[in-house]
């Protein structure tokens, strides 16, 4: 029995106690919401994994995606940047190789670490119909249900696979069009070849079949979101509502069927559509956990786009998003480089906390940095933030002659002038 049915038929299993037990709430909350869809834990029967779950009120969550490029197939770079989000503090990976050895890369990472990991198998499929047909639209189907169930069993624990893109929602990108065109590489290998052999995408036409595979191989279905926005004009447009509504329905479906479900959000959008993009997406799908990808909110910031992301991100989550795709400093501009992997997954941590300070009005850890302020705590002080480490290089570096205060004060400290007169 997967976890939907165990939940329904009332069974409280390890990962919902290890869930329940990480996130401060009761068994029976994970259960009921495990049950109704609106919480995932994902699994494998392949590999034990950190636990990790995603849904409503649970924290919001974290995902780091590395992976190879066509022009740099570094393996040990992509183990090493693994090795940095986890240390980050990243709750999830995503192995999205796009060049090299595709089985032997993923085989690599998911052995590299103990979190859970997720894939997008039509970049394999399509891109071996490339390399050996010559082209992306010449990929057989079989080939993409085949590759699907082979990094199953590598154990993959989700997978972002583009069910909500079809001839309707190709309509509505058509008539409308686009300011930045089209992002999603998924959603741009399967409109070719939807377009190129005037067929319907397969995994929309045989989604009964995808979710056999799925269940066999307990994996989570991470709804992609083919038609997301590139550039923050083209925000909550038609092509991408159209693949919400498909989706929404896809995933009931889903559920019901005894798998996993989570739908992916929209990339660009300004800050005064966040609000209404979350609203949307769980009231379409009827509350399953939303994984938002970024969002980024303003166009002209290449080279700190995980800042722009950070700014999206927190209102995010505040509003009701579940789980945040980070966005590095090289997002538009290049392969990231491990110190970048790591910097991306802090700043969408810190964003996600902003957020949950809100949506799930945990501010301890805000008030455990006050009072440690407030007594001149260094130790305390560190142990409270999010990177320790980085806050004792800084003050380790311009360290100040009076060991309690800082550089920026010195002598005029003012929690040190007040304390002496007043006891808080």
């Amino acid at each position: 029995m997967g976890l939907i049915e165990e939940a329904l038929s009332g069974v409280i299993t390890e990962e919902m106690k290890q869930v329940a037990c990480d996130e401060g709430v009761t068994e029976e909350f994970v259960r009921r919401g495990v049950a109704h869809g609106h919480i995932v834990i994902p699994v494998s029967p392949y590999r034990k994994v950190k636990i990790c779950g995603i849904g409503e009120g649970l924290r919001t969550k974290v995902n780091a995606s590395i992976g190879t490029s066509s022009d740099i197939v570094d393996i040990d770079m992509e183990i090493e940047k693994a090795r940095q989000a986890e240390l980050a503090g990243a709750d999830t990976l995503m192995e999205l190789s796009t060049g090299g050895d595709f089985a032997f890369i993923r085989k690599r990472i998911v052995e590299s670490t103990r979190l859970s990991v997720g894939s997008v198998p039509l970049y394999q499929a399509f891109i071996e119909a490339a390399r050996k047909d010559g082209a992306v639209v010449n990929m057989n189907e079989d080939d993409l249900f085949r590759i699907t169930e082979e990094q199953a069993r590598l154990g993959t624990n989700f997978m972002a696979i583009h069910t909500g893109i079809n001839f309707e929602t190709l309509k509505r990108l058509k008539n409308q069009g686009r300011h930045g065109g089209l992002v999603s590489r998924g959603g741009a290998f399967l409109s070719a070849w939807m377009l190129h052999n005037e067929k319907e995408n397969p995994l929309y036409s045989e989604f009964d079949y995808l979710l056999e595979i799925l269940k066999k191989h307990e994996v989570t279905l991470s709804m992609g979101n083919g038609m997301r926005a590139g550039a923050i004009h083209d925000s909550t447009d038609r092509a991408q509502i159209q693949e919400l509504i498909i989706n929404s329905e896809l995933a009931d479906k889903a559920h019901a069927e005894g798998v996993q479900t989570i739908v992916e959000g929209p990339g660009h959008v300004p800050i005064d559509e966040i609000e209404t993009n979350v609203i949307l997406q769980k009231r379409l799908t009827n509350h399953k956990p939303f994984y938002m990808l970024g969002p980024i909110v303003t166009d002209i910031a290449p080279g700190y786009d995980d800042r722009v992301s950070a700014i999206g991100a927190s209102l995010a989550s505040a509003y009701g998003a579940d789980f945040i795709c980070y966005v590095t400093p090289a997002e538009h501009l290049a392969l990231p480089t491990p110190e970048e992997v790591y910097e991306g997954v802090i700043s969408s941590r810190i964003a996600a906390h902003v957020g949950d300070m809100i949506k799930l009005k945990k501010r301890d850890k805000d008030l455990e940095m006050a009072h440690a302020r407030r007594e001149l705590n260094w130790e305390r002080q560190y142990s409270a933030a999010i990177n320790p480490e980085r806050a004792k290089k800084i003050r380790s570096e311009r360290m100040p002659a009076d060991s309690d205060a800082c550089t920026m004060c010195g002598d005029f400290c003012a929690i040190k002038i007040v304390n002496k007169y007043f006891s808080f």
